[in-house]
Formats: structure tokens, sequence, C-alpha cells
């Protein structure tokens, strides 16, 4: 924290709201409920989840790494005749493997392809409502175009499937369904 007036508060909220940092150092007698708080910390049943998640991780990184490449290999000659985005990583960073999706080139083509996934039971969600434009956002006075690339980009990214035990061939069915889908001024698929 850059700002040493924050820092008291901050271990306040942390400690559920308390001064008990306070009285660990000394400072008061006895701790009592100050501010607002929270507790912060797993409970013990998620703590010894996440460290059996720690122990596997290069078994479950190895898992999403196969699924995020198997995406790009199949979807990358397809992206580019399309002329559809794909994740981009730059060179200097570590992939963390987290998602894969695609940029698509309007609302309307992102909102049609979504549909014709959903037509095949096939989930794919668009990711997120740009944080400016959050309800939260809203109330620090932010608004519609505040961050015009931000919107852009939000308004025509898709989320693809992508678990860990995804499977080559479910991939290859989400595969064969998005580059069956075309736009061409209007939201097509080509026929089977």
């Amino acid at each position: 924290m850059n700002d040493p007036e924050l820092v008291e508060r901050a271990m306040i909220l942390r400690e559920k709201g308390t001064n008990r940092s306070q009285f660990l150092r000394g400072q008061v007698d006895k701790y009592t409920w100050v501010d607002l708080g929270s507790s912060y910390l797993p409970s013990d049943l998620l703590a010894a989840f996440l460290y059996a998640q720690l122990e596997a991780r290069a078994q479950i990184q190895a898992k999403r790494r196969r699924v995020w490449e198997f995406y790009w290999e199949h979807l990358k000659d397809w992206a580019q005749e399309s002329g559809t985005g794909l994740p981009v990583i730059p060179a200097e960073c570590a992939q963390s493997y987290h998602m894969f999706y695609l940029v698509l080139n309007s609302l309307e083509e992102r909102q049609g392809l979504i549909s014709h996934l959903k037509s095949q039971d096939i989930l794919s969600v668009f990711h997120y409502v740009p944080l400016h434009l959050s309800e939260m956002g809203r109330r620090f006075g932010a608004g519609p175009g505040d961050c015009p690339m931000t919107e852009n980009i939000s308004e025509r990214l898709l989320r693809l499937p992508f678990y860990n035990d995804l499977t080559e061939n479910d991939q290859a069915r989400v595969i064969s369904a998005i580059t069956k889908f075309r736009a061409a001024g209007r939201n097509t698929a080509i026929a089977s």
C-alpha cells in the first residue's frame, strides 16, 4: 500500500472489522469491532483443496495447455480467413492457459455465432461487461464512451468451452461448428 494513512484501516478491514492488529502490537488492551470488515481467509477445506491443486499444478497446466493449443492449431487458418482475432500472448509473458476466445468482427457476428453454437448444444459466452460500465463503475462516474477500445472488444469477444478434461473429440465438434459459421454481410451457417 503506497498511502500510509490507509494501512491501519486496511488492517482493520482484513481483521473482520476489529482492531485485533493493534491488540497484537500491544497498542490496545483488548480488541473490538471498530469498522466494516470481512473474513478473507479460505476455510480449511478450501485451503486443502487449493494445496492439492498446487501440488498437481504441472499436470493441470499440461491439460490446459493441450486444450488451448488444440484450439489454436485448428482455428488459426479459419481465423485468418474470416478476420477473426485469436488470443495474443506477448513474447515477454508467460501463458496461463486460462481461456480461449475469439474476437469477432462485430456484435452481430458474435451474437450470430453464439446462436449457431447454441443450436448445436455448444455453450459459448461473451466475456464480461467492461468494469467502467458495471454498476460499481458507474458509481465512480464512468459511463459509455469513456473506454471506447474496451467497449468495442467486449462487444466482440466470445469465450469457447474450456476446462481441464475437455476432450479433443469435444473440441473438434466445437471447431467444426465454428468453421461452418460464416458472416458475409449476414450471419449464416454453411450447410453441412
